[in-house]
């Protein structure tokens, strides 16, 4: 029974442990997304803004209604960083937009989920993705006037 019980305290520390490592490391890759530029930027904002969805689709789960608007936030903001450093660079706009794209339906299939109140804040970061989305295309593909 005690030996079960050091088991048992040992997972739940190294759980502890994990969470708090992920954290400090999420801000770390936030500071280093920050300083970089170009296509590595672009790259290292897009996995920003990855964890962002996650962790704004867990807090809504578990109901931390304040920690899913600030990572519903980072996700828009961060996405903006790379679609942004993705067009100026010129490198990496297809992954960038298939990303940006992949995070788009993961917070639409979030938006079904939430009670009506909180759909048109993932509605907006929603549309705002889709803004930086066409902007990327654009870039890709030039607008076609047929003027």
């Amino acid at each position: 029974m005690i030996r079960t019980s050091a088991s048992v305290a040992l997972i739940l520390a190294t759980a502890i442990l994990c969470s708090a490592r992920q954290d400090g490391s999420l801000a770390e890759l936030m500071a280093k997304a920050d300083r970089a530029s170009g296509g590595q930027q672009a790259d290292l904002c897009l996995e920003v803004s990855g964890r962002a969805v996650k962790l704004t689709i867990d807090s809504y789960k578990q109901e931390k209604m304040e920690d899913a608007h600030a990572s519903l936030d980072e996700v828009v903001t961060y996405a903006d960083k790379a679609h942004t450093a993705a067009i100026q660079s010129g490198k990496k706009i297809k992954h960038t937009e298939i990303k940006i794209r992949e995070m788009v339906a993961r917070l639409r299939d979030l938006k079904g989920e939430v009670m009506a109140d909180e759909q048109p804040a993932i509605q907006a970061a929603i549309d705002k993705l889709e803004t930086f989305r066409t902007e990327l295309l654009k870039s890709m593909f030039g607008s076609k006037s047929h003027d």
